[in-house]
Order: structure tokens, then C-alpha cells, then sequence
């Protein structure tokens, strides 16, 4: 079976695409799998590194509603359907995957009366792609129910490190690993790759207030706020020596930030509150404040479900982390409660069930 999985441009449509890739191919070694993706996005270092080959086509910008741009898009999806096509020959598909983004709409086209269509949505609002993509769809997944697809309630692929992670066993090692005490309570503080500059702004001018109160930080800062977080710091008085505070440009491998940590201070990207409440940490989530409000709405549900809370861009300030942060890092059995209150929300095992659907999909 030849699967083709379509999905580029950011981490969030990519990562949920080498899950599946790496569970395809754990189930059955004969399965070969490839992706498509343009030139400009992260697939161009991310699907070889994960020991997948990658066809290229143009992208095509969408827009995000209903627009004038939207009329320029078919002579730009022509060349690219084009292209998608020559590639879904090329490999043979019997199947194709796409998670949404500039790749998904010319492979969903080029599939199109051709060869099986699966797709994925991974946000609590679905993108005009995988809006076009699902309408003759063999099967459509949902990360979130009321997404705006009509589709089965999924999650969201994890690689194994994550869904698989057991958070008790592994913290003595995650905290070596990071040069963090084995017995304080703990801060993850992350902003995603690229960091955030709110985020650091509040968490390096609360770093006094934390320290007052034991707790010791793991702060991925972003590449490019590592040399302003320490400056901050730094004018603020604080060393980070005891209890410590471990500022880094950028962690690369988040299951051990993960294990090291009782509770998060981050962004509610859909990927990221996915591995939250898979392996059942508890956070704060401050969604992005652009867009269309659907980080936001990724976090929803867990903090219904006291699994996490909720604070948006603009409120929060060094005050509000000393108010809020501070006596819940402090509070074991609330962490404890809303550690199990995000597991279950949680679905580690999303991988493997749209595995089984694109394989039931392909044998059509």
C-alpha cells in the first residue's frame, strides 16, 4: 500500500503527519509512505529527517474566509493540482492523507474521482482546505468535535515519545537531564518554537516572586528572545542559581521538558494542547492573539474540565503569574487533580485510529 500524506508549511500540519507516518509503518512494514509539501515550509527539513521522501509542489496561499483572494485562487491551483498529480502517479497512491494547508488543497483536487481522500483536521475551527477536502472525502477525523466538519472524533497523531510518555518515571531523569533539582516544584515555560515575547516578559519579571516560593523554571525561550530573557533577568537581580532557572533557546525534546515539569505556562496550539493532556500536564494556556480565535478555542475544553487554566495575551503580567502561578506550583493536590482531569481529555492513541482509517479507506 502507497500512502501520501499532504500537509506543509508549519509544525502543526506536519508533525500529525509523521505520527500517522510512523504508526503506518509500524503496523506493517510494506506500507510506503511519502509526503508532499512546497519549498518554503518546515517539510523541507522535517519529513527526511524522519527517514521519509518528499515530493514538491507551488504552494498555494488560501485565504482564512470567504474573500475576493478566494476568486484568485484556481488559476494559482492549477499549476499546483498539475504538479500534486504527477507526484500521486508517481508514487503509486492508494491513498491519500492531507491535514490542511497550502499542500492539502492541490492533493485533495489531484485525488479527486482518483484515489481515496482522508482528512484530517487538527484546530477546533477547520481551514477552507480541508473544508473543500472533506466534502468527498472517504473518511474525515476531528481533533475537536463542533470544529465545523462533519467528522469522527480522532485527537490530534503524537509521535510515540509523547503519546507513550509516563511522566513519574522519567522526572528524576528529565530533571538531570536540564540541570534542575529533583524535589522543587517545576515550571515549563514555552512559547513554542519561536517563542513568545509576552510570555518571557511576564515569566522573567516574575522570576523573583517564583524563586521566593521554591519553584524552579525550564524556560524555552526562543532562539531569538534567549539574549533578552537573560538581560531581563539580569537587571531584574535574579542569579537562576538556587532554585534554579534554566533559560534555553529552544528544547528538542519535549517529552523530557514534559516529564521534568508539574505544570506549563504556554501558547494552546492545537499540537500543543494535544501533548499536554496526553500525557496529562496541567497548564496555563495564553492563546495567540490573532487569527480567528481557534487557539483559544483548542483550550476550551480542558479548562472546562479543570485541567488547565486560561489567561488571555493582554493579562498577563509579572502580577498576574505571582497571583495565579505561584500558589498553584505550591498547591500539590490541585496540580495532582488537574493532572487527571487533563489526561482525561487526552487521546493518546489518535495515531493508530486514523492509521486503521486510512487503511480502511485505501482498501476501498
Amino acid at each position: 500500500m502507497n500512502v501520501v500524506l499532504a500537509g506543509g508549511g508549519t509544525a502543526g500540519h506536519i508533525e500529525p503527519a509523521l505520527a500517522l507516518a510512523d504508526a503506518l509503518r509500524l503496523r506493517d512494514s510494506s506500507i510506503t509512505v511519502s509526503a508532499l509539501g512546497t519549498a518554503r515550509g518546515l517539510e523541507v527539513t522535517l519529513v527526511p529527517q524522519r527517514g521519509y521522501e518528499l515530493d514538491l509542489i507551488p504552494p498555494v496561499p488560501l485565504p482564512r474566509s470567504l474573500t475576493l483572494d478566494l476568486a484568485k485562487v484556481p488559476l494559482r491551483l492549477r499549476g499546483s493540482v498539475k504538479a500534486a498529480r504527477a507526484a500521486l502517479e508517481k508514487r503509486g497512491a492508494d491513498v491519500v492523507v492531507g491535514f490542511g494547508g497550502y499542500v492539502a488543497l492541490p492533493a485533495y483536487l489531484a485525488a479527486r474521482r482518483r484515489i481515496p481522500v482522508v482528512v484530517h483536521e487538527a484546530n477546533a475551527r477547520a481551514g477552507l482546505a480541508n473544508k473543500v477536502g472533506a466534502r468527498y472525502a472517504a473518511r474525515v477525523a476531528v481533533t475537536y468535535a463542533g470544529c465545523g466538519l462533519d467528522g469522527e472524533l480522532v485527537g490530534l497523531p503524537l509521535r510515540p515519545a509523547i503519546s507513550g510518555l509516563d511522566r513519574s518515571a522519567r522526572r528524576d531523569e528529565a530533571r538531570a537531564a536540564f540541570r534542575l533539582a529533583p524535589d522543587r516544584p517545576t515550571l515549563l515555560v514555552t512559547g513554542g518554537s519561536q517563542g513568545a515575547r509576552r510570555i518571557n516578559t511576564a515569566v522573567t519579571e516574575a522570576a523573583p516572586a517564583l524563586a521566593a516560593a521554591g519553584v524552579q523554571v525550564l524556560h524555552a525561550t526562543g532562539a531569538k528572545n534567549a539574549e533578552d530573557v537573560r538581560r531581563a533577568l539580569a537587571a531584574n537581580g535574579f542569579s537562576g542559581e538556587e532554585p534554579p532557572y534554566v533559560a534555553v533557546p529552544y528544547v528538542d525534546k519535549m517529552e523530557l521538558a514534559y516529564a521534568a515539569a508539574d505544570l506549563a505556562l504556554c501558547r494552546s496550539g492545537a499540537m500543543t494542547v494535544a501533548e499536554l493532556t496526553a500525557v496529562g500536564l496541567p497548564a496555563v494556556f495564553v492563546p495567540l492573539p490573532i487569527g480567528n480565535g481557534e487557539q483559544r478555542l483548542n483550550a476550551v475544553d480542558v479548562v472546562a474540565a479543570e485541567g488547565a487554566l486560561m489567561v488571555s495575551d493582554e493579562e498577563l503580567t509579572a502580577a498576574w503569574v505571582g497571583a495565579n502561578v505561584v500558589p498553584l506550583l505550591t498547591d500539590r493536590a490541585r496540580l495532582l487533580k488537574m493532572s487527571a482531569a487533563a489526561l482525561a481529555e487526552g487521546r493518546p492513541n489518535a495515531a493508530d485510529t486514523l492509521a486503521d482509517m486510512v487503511i480502511s479507506a485505501a482498501g476501498r
